[in-house]
């Protein structure tokens, strides 16, 4: 926001040097870009934050030196006088889509004069960098900049009817701005249209075909209230920003909208002459009074730390707007002005209070009380699950929550229902609430491949939107991996996170159908009855819809379970005591045989000496080892707490494992 330093003299005394109004501005919240000198006059230039639209014009800026500084604060009277016929005789108003526009308000004068505007007009807006147009649209402009609240003036001859309609766009309807630009206005637009076509982009840009021009005699002046997200949208889906869109995207005065209306009529009035209709053409109901925010005095000093009178307390808070309901020496209650859109708490008077007495007022040395936190369960879950990934080498992601349809489409290991659709993309075709993480990750494994990265090794914790029939999205709180090392390298990732969270728990494994992946290479893994994860390599048609150059495999997991079953108390083991005893085991058995079974199977026989079952190879050759048989290689280690184990017990162990393959799955051993 840019502001001149001579038309801020209009409504505060400035008799403080440039440099100490801009540094007691940036205490109070308003960080200063710089400051320009332009034809005489100063342009400072002001970082107005989102909360803070009553101050995206001169009057909002002068309220804040005017609190700052106990001045007084001089706004512009209107007065008005109404000549002509009735508005109502002469247009009419209507509100189509009170959800995009609550409030739309319009007057009409008649026989103004079109011309060049004054030299003090061209003046201020030139230090604000604004061209001059003519002196009507030079009006408008100057009421925008003097208060914030955006308008826009019609050429009423060029209104069919005339009639204005505020509307949603129509399905292939087009509009011609005034930037002489041709732009698509759908339904998911809202539009100022007459009784024939759109002829603005409400509350963005005017259209052409309506513009005020040199044989313009008769004008329609529209004030009104947008909906902030409605505009944001429309802006960023049109690529079309404006100053009024860049207003209306943020809450501004509901009351800025009758009086900019008569600022600028009584302006034009003066400067273009013509006489103004009787009476305002309004449609749309004004917001309700604001709610009453309750300020306890003894939360000043337990949030701030120091104590402020609370006479000087009153003294900020009524200086800022608010008007006062009642007061004890306890608390205060008040009722907040129309143009603080972001008082709504009482946190926020007491940012206020902090604000205006000056946080350089509050010692550094002061102390507060506080109270010991702690984590969540949740948080401390996926702290740990954090420090397992990073420690083998994932590097967290942070990725959209939309991806494109294509994307999403064989990706979905937790619904089979069509994901719900945004209507504006968050990026180019990535409208698709995602159900799962892996599209994003593989997304993200792309654009690391085109920029030669040659480490990929994700992992994102976020969650994803499974679709319910007539009720809200299911949010599900998911561990995505994504990595260049084969299946085993992720299943050992997988594992490791498991092994920190449930250490006593064994996951059962269970074939997986999920399309995205290799049909030989992929699972699913169940814990309690409930299926916890899937993993697998990347299928081809996958790796090319991703456009990825080499292979990828991928894992999922829920989270909710394991942050409901996590075991977080630390625990100590002593390292083992006696050595341990590794064997080398071959068996052949049928190709329908899972390694998942056969591992369950040696665990179950090994006994309480067995320390772990390592897979290594699995091999196949219908001459050495049969048709439709496999030979699986894996190891075992064996070690006893109480003691060293001997040859022949560990041979009997070996043989007990050997056995109950056989007995269950045929298993010979190979060699033998």
């Amino acid at each position: 926001m840019i502001v001149s330093w001579n038309w801020l003299k209009q409504y505060v005394q400035l008799d403080m040097p440039v440099a100490e109004l801009v540094r007691r501005l940036m205490l109070a919240g308003f960080n200063h870009e710089g400051t320009e000198e332009v034809g005489g006059d100063l342009a400072i230039d002001l970082e107005i934050t989102s909360n803070r639209p009553d101050c995206l014009g001169h009057i909002g800026v002068a309220r804040e030196v005017a609190v700052l500084w106990n001045r007084p604060l001089a706004i512009p009277a209107v007065e008005l006088l109404e000549s002509g016929p009735d508005a109502a005789s002469l247009c009419r108003v209507s509100i189509q889509c009170p959800q995009m526009c609550p409030r739309y308000t319009a007057r009409i004068i008649r026989g103004v004069r079109v011309a060049e505007s004054p030299w003090w007009l061209r003046t201020r807006l030139a230090t604000l960098g604004i061209p001059s147009i003519n002196n009507v649209v030079d009006i408008t402009n100057y009421v925008l900049m003097e208060c914030g609240q955006p308008l826009h003036a019609f050429d009423l001859r060029k209104l069919a009817g005339p009639e204005i309609i505020v509307r949603p766009g129509r399905p292939g309807e087009t509009l011609l701005a005034i930037d002489h630009r041709q732009y698509a206005v759908g339904p998911e637009t809202c539009v100022i249209a007459d009784a024939r076509q759109a002829v603005a982009i409400g509350g963005v840009m005017g259209g052409a075909d309506s513009e005020v021009g040199p044989e313009t005699v008769d004008l329609l002046i529209e004030s009104a209230a947008f909906d902030p997200v409605c505009i944001r949208n429309t802006a960023r889906r049109l690529n079309l920003h404006s100053a009024s869109s860049y207003r209306f995207e943020r809450p501004l005065d509901p009351a800025g909208v009758d009086w900019a209306s008569r600022r600028a009529c009584a302006l034009i009035l003066e400067l273009a002459g013509g006489e103004l209709a009787r009476g305002v053409l309004a449609a749309g109901e004004p917001p309700p009074p604001r709610p009453p925010i309750l300020l306890r005095l003894a939360q000043l000093e337990r949030v701030l730390g120091i104590s402020i009178d609370p006479a000087r307390v009153r003294e900020i808070l009524t200086a800022l707007g608010n008007r006062e309901l009642r007061a004890t020496p306890t608390e205060i209650e008040v009722q907040p002005p129309t143009w603080r859109s972001d008082l709504a708490r009482e946190i926020d008077l007491i940012e206020e209070v902090a604000r205006i007495h000056g946080y350089d007022a509050i010692p550094e040395d002061r102390t507060l009380p506080m109270a010991p936190s702690v984590r969540s369960r949740e948080d401390r879950v996926l702290a740990r699950i954090r420090d397992v990934l990073t420690a083998l080498g994932y590097d967290e992601a942070l990725t959209l929550s939309a991806v494109e349809a294509d994307h999403a489409r064989d990706a979905s290991p937790w619904t089979d229902a069509e994901p719900l659709a945004s209507h504006t993309p968050v990026l180019r075709r990535a409208n698709r609430l995602r159900t799962s993480l892996l599209p994003s990750l593989l997304l993200a494994r792309h654009t690391n491949e085109a920029l030669a990265n040659s480490v990929i090794e994700l992992f994102e914790i976020a969650r994803a939107y499974l679709p319910r029939n007539g009720e809200l999205p299911q949010e599900e709180l998911l561990l995505g991996l994504a990595s260049g090392g084969d299946f085993y390298h992720v299943k050992g990732a997988v594992e490791a996170v498991l092994e920190a969270l449930l250490p006593e728990a064994e996951a059962e494994v269970r074939p997986s159908s999920l399309a995205l992946l290799d049909p030989v290479q992929r699972c699913e893994l169940w814990l309690a009855g409930e299926r916890l994860a899937v993993l697998g390599c990347v299928g081809k048609a996958a790796l090319e819809r991703f456009e990825l150059r080499s292979p990828a495999t991928v894992a999922e997991l829920r989270l909710a379970p394991l942050i409901a079953a996590a075991v977080l108390t630390p625990r100590g083991e002593l390292p083992p005591a006696f050595p341990a005893i590794e064997h080398d085991l071959n068996l052949v058995v049928a190709e329908a045989v899972r390694w998942a079974d056969l591992a369950q199977a040696v665990r179950a026989s090994a006994g309480a000496h067995l320390e772990q079952v390592v897979y290594k190879d699995t091999y196949r050759d219908p001459r050495r080892v049969g048709e439709g048989k496999k030979s699986v290689l894996f190891s075992i280690t064996l070690r006893s707490r109480t003691g060293t184990l001997t040859s022949l017990e560990a041979e009997g162990i070996r043989h007990q494992i050997v056995a109950a393959c056989q007995t269950r799955f045929g298993a010979v051993l190979r060699g033998t």
